[in-house]
């Protein structure tokens, strides 16, 4: 991409969208565009067509989303797919109609069947039921990798898809009751430390593995697979089956990782896992050997991500009291 070239971002508030926000300006993109959602409600197909018509930007970057955990999964399951492929078709449509050069989609890992053999491919998709928890989410973000597998088929577009394991980072949700796991420790850790508690007590037994990737990495891969030229890009993809892992490759269990936490905050205490609580899947882990084929790993280690997010929550404390 020429660095004056027009690039709109969807989502550029989120912990996705931020960071892809922060390494375009880095690497020295000056014609981003961006709408705050009281702007541009990309629910709203005309209003988006509008957009897109006034605009006219070169390339899209699709990481707007309704997102959320467990819980809002479960109480809001028809805004979850609703909102989510509205968004989708309405923005992927919006490209195609306005000569879009080139679109990047965001989808997540919860695309995959429930019990996908580990780590998990790209060829696992629609092989098997979905986690009922966030199936809407998933058949959703399933819906998106479609649309722009199927523009592509139909009008020759190039429309890309990216799927992220577990992220975390600078921008990450530190709620204490709908956060995901690696915030909601360091929140849990921190508050601790403060009160010098005896303990900090962990859901499960410590033995689930989980991959886990800094937000900041992802918006590298994110820019990387954008980017790569359409030789490497099909010799590593096929064309009803584009959509693209990425993540560390690796994984920790969950006590390797409360540990870490516990280590970078600083909590002298101890660490003790309520093994009456679930664990939830044994493992969940990506297969990144298409990624990795294509010439892009990650550079961010856990303990080192883990650091740098903590001094972010220490920096922004005062937006997260409950």
């Amino acid at each position: 991409m020429k660095k004056n070239a027009k690039i709109y971002v969807a989502g550029h508030r989120g912990l996705v969208g931020s960071a892809i926000m922060r390494r375009l300006e880095a690497k020295g993109f000056s014609n981003v565009i961006t709408r705050r959602h009281a702007e541009l409600d990309l629910c709203n197909q005309a209003a988006v067509q509008a957009f897109f018509a006034e605009e006219n930007p070169e390339y899209v970057i699709l990481a707007a989303a309704k997102v959320g955990g467990i819980h809002a999964n479960n109480t809001y399951p028809a805004e979850f797919i609703y909102k989510n492929m509205m968004i989708e078709a309405n923005v992927i449509d919006a490209s195609y109609r306005n000569n879009v050069s080139r679109l990047l989609f965001l989808g997540s890992s919860c695309i995959y069947p429930k019990n996908a053999e580990q780590p998990m491919r790209e060829d696992a998709l629609l092989t098997g039921v979905l986690e009922p928890t966030n199936e809407p989410y998933a058949l959703a973000k399933i819906a998106g990798i479609k649309l722009c597998e199927s523009y592509n088929r139909q009008y020759g577009t190039d429309y890309r898809s990216v799927m992220p394991t577990n992220l975390y980072g600078q921008g990450d949700n530190f709620h204490p009751e709908d956060s995901h796991v690696i915030p909601a420790l360091i929140r849990r850790f921190h508050e601790a430390k403060l009160r010098s508690d005896a303990e900090v007590v962990v859901w499960g037994t410590g033995r689930a593995k989980r991959e886990f990737l800094h937000v900041d990495d992802m918006a590298a891969a994110s820019l990387f697979v954008l980017q790569l030229d359409d030789e490497t890009y099909k010799a590593n993809t096929l064309e009803m089956l584009s959509h693209i892992n990425v993540g560390a490759g690796i994984d920790c269990s969950i006590r390797e990782m409360a540990e870490t936490v516990k280590r970078v905050v600083g909590f002298e205490g101890e660490l003790v896992f309520d093994t009456s609580k679930p664990d939830g899947a044994p493992r969940k882990l990506l297969d990144v050997t298409r990624l990795k084929a294509m010439g892009w790993e990650y550079a961010i280690p856990l303990e080192e991500g883990l650091a740098s997010t903590y001094q972010w929550f220490l920096d922004n404390e005062g937006h997260f009291r409950a």
